[in-house]
């Protein structure tokens, strides 16, 4: 079989090459917290050069009458890392599209999923430590009380809602995924094997 993929999968590779690339300098994940106290909301992000920004002086305030650790950006390593990593995939994919490589483009959706699952392993992680461990001398101790946010969609944290969702990057890395996922169906035969398989069951039923 040959190993060459065609225009446009070529073209679409470079598509994710690019949404990588832009993703790594912006945030890709954020986290929304609102209570009557806050009227104006609060919101954390995730990823990006910053590694994590938004209104980390309040939240570190809060987080000190509850017992949390309090958020520095320098603390996480991931955040260093990060956007090297989402670099490396926008060079991958780029080089993929360049020596048209069939082989190439399974190996790019194999890592990149493997690094999607990990990355959210880790997320838990740290979110889980984050809001377990609770220092004995905060001020507010509620019993049994643990303070990990979602990891994607709502949760309710004593009054405070709070809301776990991707940000712009994150739709970006969403979208380059789905698109190498095409380029390896496509060039492996999925896809046309998929529709005769939907043609010859429809056929069946008439």
């Amino acid at each position: 079989m040959n190993n060459k993929i065609s225009k446009l999968s070529i073209g679409l590779l470079v598509v994710a090459g690019v949404l990588a690339a832009v993703a790594a300098f912006i945030p890709l994940w954020r986290i929304d917290l609102a209570a009557p106290q806050y009227p104006e909301g609060m919101v954390l992000f995730i990823g990006g050069l910053d590694g994590v920004s938004g209104d980390l002086y309040k939240i570190n305030e809060l987080n000190h009458y509850v017992g949390m650790a309090q958020i520095h950006p320098g603390d996480f390593w991931e955040f260093t890392v990060l956007p090297i990593i989402l670099c490396v995939f926008a060079v991958l994919f780029l080089l993929t599209a360049f020596l048209k490589s069939r082989k190439m483009s399974l190996l790019d959706l194999i890592l990149f999923g493997l690094f999607g699952i990990l990355g959210f392993v880790d997320f838990y992680r740290w979110t889980y430590v984050y809001g377990h461990n609770l220092s004995p001398d905060a001020p507010i101790k509620v019993p049994g009380m643990a303070y990990q946010p979602p990891i994607i969609g709502y949760k309710q944290l004593l009054n405070f809602d709070a809301y776990s969702q991707p940000d712009f990057g994150g739709y970006l890395l969403v979208v380059a995924g789905v698109l190498v996922a095409f380029v390896v169906f496509k060039e492996f035969g999925l896809i046309d094997w998929a529709l005769r398989k939907f043609k010859k069951q429809g056929g069946a039923s008439k």
